[in-house]
């Protein structure tokens, strides 16, 4: 297979190929997907075993620094219910094409979740053709407008929709967000959530089909393959949008062809 890096437009669709806790074996027990448009990101792994959801998380991505790249992520959705900044994470290139990404982050399979050193290997796919057909691919990211809140408690209902080409996800999380101030009167925010729902949908022969739905209510998230009309040919970042009778914000957008490979079959 052809080298793949991250295309220049800042739109990829990755997954992981191993994870690494400290020095123990990789392993991978996931089928995860990954759009990233811009500094943006939505990110699903489900076990393979069980079909059952692992993680799903969906936020920010600000890059800190180069040589190597380093990244630190916010949480906006979580499954494992961290909505703090992570920390910063560097990204090295293997020779291969894939990135190695390092860090430390709580371990979910251990009694009190302690911070544990980590290794994940990413691989950049090529983009699905999609619906716009060949040479008219589309990537974006929309978060659900909440407006600004005021001190105080206010119960949200956060969305997430991510597209490249023909793949798309949605993540829905029921948040508590309680509103105040620190010491210094700056604003402060305290997050906790319940379960996410998720759904991850591909264009194959002319439809969209449902990989997965997961997820309490997931059948009533907004879904291509149940008719979701999104327009998004010249839209821009920050703009605002309604998509389904429901307000949001555009976070990221990209027009670009898909990328040519060997497989384009993933």
């Amino acid at each position: 297979m052809s080298k793949l890096s991250a295309p220049a437009l800042g739109s990829s669709l990755t997954t992981r190929i191993s994870m690494r806790w400290g020095s123990e074996t990789p392993f991978e027990t996931t089928d995860t997907l990954v759009i990233m448009v811009g500094e943006w990101y939505v990110d699903l792994r489900v076990d393979k075993q069980s079909g059952k959801l692992d993680w799903a998380l969906a936020g920010e991505c600000i890059q800190e620094g180069t040589s190597p790249r380093r990244v630190v992520f916010t949480h906006e959705i979580d499954s494992h219910h961290n909505f703090n900044i992570s920390n910063p994470c560097p990204f090295i290139p293997l020779p291969n094409g894939d990135d190695l990404e390092t860090g430390t982050m709580a371990r979910p399979d251990v009694p009190g979740g302690p911070m544990t050193e980590y290794e994940e290997v990413w691989r950049y796919l090529p983009f699905r053709e999609g619906p716009e057909g060949p040479g008219r691919g589309l990537s974006w990211i929309l978060e659900s407008d909440e407006g600004v809140l005021e001190e105080g408690q206010h119960q949200v209902t956060k969305v997430f929709l991510a597209q490249i080409g023909g793949s798309y996800l949605v993540l829905h999380q029921k948040q508590i967000h309680v509103v105040g101030q620190t010491p210094l009167r700056e604003r402060a925010v305290q997050i906790t959530g319940e379960e996410v729902s998720a759904r991850r949908e591909e264009w194959t022969d002319g439809n969209w089909e449902v990989k997965y739905a997961l997820g309490p209510g997931n059948d009533g998230l907004p879904s291509m393959a149940n008719g979701l009309d999104v327009e998004m040919r010249g839209r821009k970042s920050g703009e605002k949008v309604t998509v389904g009778g429901c307000d949001f914000i555009v976070r990221a957008y990209a027009a670009h062809a898909p990328r040519k490979t060997r497989d384009s079959s993933l």
